[in-house]
């Protein structure tokens, strides 16, 4: 043991020399030279010079800073809240400062896929800047796929890719990569910190990028640069690191242009997207002043579907049939802050004339050709557009949209009663339950596929509700995960998380997270034994269903083994108890709700290529031995 005790101010030494600070001049030096030998003969070195030496270097260490404690400085005046990530040694440097620190917090997941998604979330609620992080090599790979979709919804997010030593770049080292390539095509900005003087400047770029652009920024920072000695700079200003977000509004001369069209024009729709946000008093408005239905697409539902005579329904294919058809009869289509991807949705009449709004001028004209294109923001657009709108009388359009979007909706909720034929539970009175029994600020966050068609049919918003997904970039496995970034930020809000079983499974282990993090998480997991949506595109283009089958465990018990409350529903008799129940419980739950696995989301018109489709596929099952699965599929959709 003695000499292990030996040992230690030569280790101490070397590890102040590293930091460029000598051990010697503090006192501490090998056995043999210190001031007190262990044999007790006194050190000749005089003591009072070394306490005064000691003294000025304890002061050196007290005011220099690193690289990494500059960097969480910068973060905290960004009024970065939490960081998502996972420690590893190449970010030992900057978890170590957040921890001393204490401004930001930690947030231990267990897959950084996760970690860009959560971060994700808190943007998207917040609009503020959030941070993820990941290890070098495998582990920052792992953020890119949440990072794509924060990128594609235009949350803004900083990435920390942390990386290997600096010498090593370019050598084949262990875990090497080049994030700096790799995060080029999701992210607005993406530099490699390689030197303590290049801080804090291109950090405070790419919070600007990221805040200013509305998507990802990446800092790559090699491990032993975040350890260096910091350059003498001063914390930059709240105001000069995130200035104002400017709004734009549109030249005159194009609010008269777009006037004079707008009250020439008979039927004009009017499509709404995420560009609405905080415009709902002017969209609605302005749908009374043309007499215009009021059509929004997935990303607008949560802005524009409330109190809202005007909205008739979401458009695309897991829309509503009146959204679809009061897209296609109208004379001029308005595009308020939407870049709805799907061409086959927008009107294909000779003559119809289609004008859009946007912030982004890229958006502009993507989808199909525009007779005007205005770059503005769909606020100040439509409140300086208002006063130049003749008061429109003829309701023929929109009474004939109304009545089309009552109907579809009386059919929708009729599909998501229990109904007397059948002991299975359907998928619609599972997502209607939830928005029944769900608070009134609660946060929804829906996986791609079919809770997403459940989700955009049966959730109402209010104004205050939140919802969001995957819903441009498409990633399975993020409701969970949004979950978890929204439940960190909002902690004192109900946040639901609706789960495919094949998304939740996908990132299971962050289930784990919920416990170990005390989030009150409610997730309820669509448990239809199946990837449900892409067995449904399967069979609507003729295919048999092949690799879609999921052989699932128990969830409600599988959560209960881990410390989570589990509640499995399995009857149509369960659903309202059970969610209401699940919703009343304080901490983090799980609903395994077992539904029909032959539910079918038709979309808002079926075309003759999907009749065909659908009627291929019955003959191939026939044929290949599963006309049961042909029954089951008719007694679910067409006896009810």
């Amino acid at each position: 043991m003695l000499a292990e005790f030996a040992a230690l101010p030569t280790a101490v030494s070397d590890a102040l020399d590293h930091l460029g600070l000598p051990g010697s001049a503090l006192g501490i030096a090998p056995i043999g030279s210190h001031p007190r030998m262990l044999d007790g003969t006194a050190s000749e070195v005089p003591q009072r010079g070394r306490m005064k030496q000691s003294a000025a270097l304890y002061r050196r260490i007290a005011m220099s800073r690193t690289v990494a404690e500059q960097f969480v400085e910068v973060l905290v005046a960004a009024g970065v809240k939490r960081v998502y990530g996972i420690v590893g040694d190449s970010l030992n440097g900057l978890t170590d400062a957040i921890r001393r620190h204490g401004g930001i917090e930690w947030i231990h997941v267990r897959h950084e896929e996760v970690a860009a998604f959560a971060a994700g979330a808190e943007a998207h609620l917040t609009g503020s800047l959030t941070v993820c992080a990941g290890s070098c090599g495998p582990g920052n790979l792992h953020l890119i796929n949440g990072l794509f979709d924060c990128h594609r919804s235009g949350v803004p997010v900083l990435a920390i890719a942390a990386h290997i030593p600096l010498r090593e770049i370019g050598s084949g080292y262990f875990q090497e990569t080049h994030p700096e390539s790799l995060f080029k095509e999701c992210s607005h900005y993406c530099e490699l910190i390689s030197g303590a003087n290049q801080m804090p400047r291109t950090l405070e770029i790419a919070i600007r990028e990221a805040t200013g652009k509305r998507g990802v920024s990446v800092v790559v920072i090699p491990g032993d640069v975040a350890l260096q000695q910091a350059v003498d700079a001063p914390p930059p200003s709240a105001l000069g690191l995130l200035p104002p977000q400017a709004v734009v509004t549109p030249a005159e001369a194009d609010i008269d242009r777009l006037a004079a069209m707008l009250n020439q024009q008979g039927r004009v729709t009017m499509l709404c997207g995420s560009g609405c946000a905080g415009a709902h008093d002017e969209v609605v408005a302005l749908a009374e002043r043309l007499k215009a239905p009021i059509v929004h697409a997935l990303r607008g539902k949560e802005h524009v579907e409330w109190e809202n005579p005007y909205d008739v329904g979401m458009t695309g294919l897991i829309g509503f049939s009146s959204g679809y058809y009061a897209m296609l009869d109208c004379d001029l289509l308005l595009m308020l802050g939407t870049d709805f991807p799907y061409s086959q949705f927008y009107p294909r009449k000779t003559g119809t004339r289609i004008v859009q709004i946007d912030i982004r001028p890229g958006h502009l004209g993507r989808r199909a050709p525009l007779d005007l294109g205005i770059v503005g923001d769909v606020k100040a657009t439509l409140t300086a557009l208002a006063p130049k709108l003749r008061q429109k009388s003829d309701t023929a359009h929109l009474e004939q949209a109304q009545q089309h979007y009552r109907k579809a909706r009386k059919d929708l909720d009729v599909l998501a009663q229990s109904g007397a034929r059948t002991s299975l539970i359907h998928p619609q009175q599972v997502a209607k339950a939830i928005s029944d029994h769900a608070a009134e600020d609660a946060v929804f966050t829906c996986d791609v596929g079919l809770p997403t068609v459940w989700g955009a049919r049966y959730l109402a918003m209010n104004g205050k509700r939140r919802l969001m997904g995957s819903f441009w970039h498409g990633s399975m496995a993020n409701a969970m995960a949004q979950a978890i970034g929204a439940q960190a930020a909002f902690p004192g809000r109900q946040v639901i998380s609706m789960s495919g079983d094949g998304g939740f499974a996908m990132l299971m282990g962050d289930f784990l997270s919920l416990a170990q993090l005390g989030l009150p998480v409610k997730v309820v997991v669509f448990n239809n034994g199946a990837l449900g949506f892409i067995e449904l595109e399967q069979k609507s283009t003729s295919f048999v269903p092949i690799g879609t089958e999921l052989n699932n465990p128990n969830f409600a018990a599988m959560a209960e083994a881990v410390g989570i409350h589990g509640i499995r529903l399995e009857k149509p008799d369960d659903v309202e108890p059970g969610i209401a129940a699940a919703f009343d419980h304080n901490g983090p739950v799980l609903i395994d709700a077992v539904v029909n696995r032959m539910e079918l989301a038709m979309p808002p018109a079926v075309n003759l290529e999907m009749a065909k489709g659908f009627s291929l596929y019955m003959v191939k099952a026939i044929l290949n031995g599963q006309a049961d699965q042909v029954i089951d599929l008719a007694q679910t959709n067409l006896w009810r």
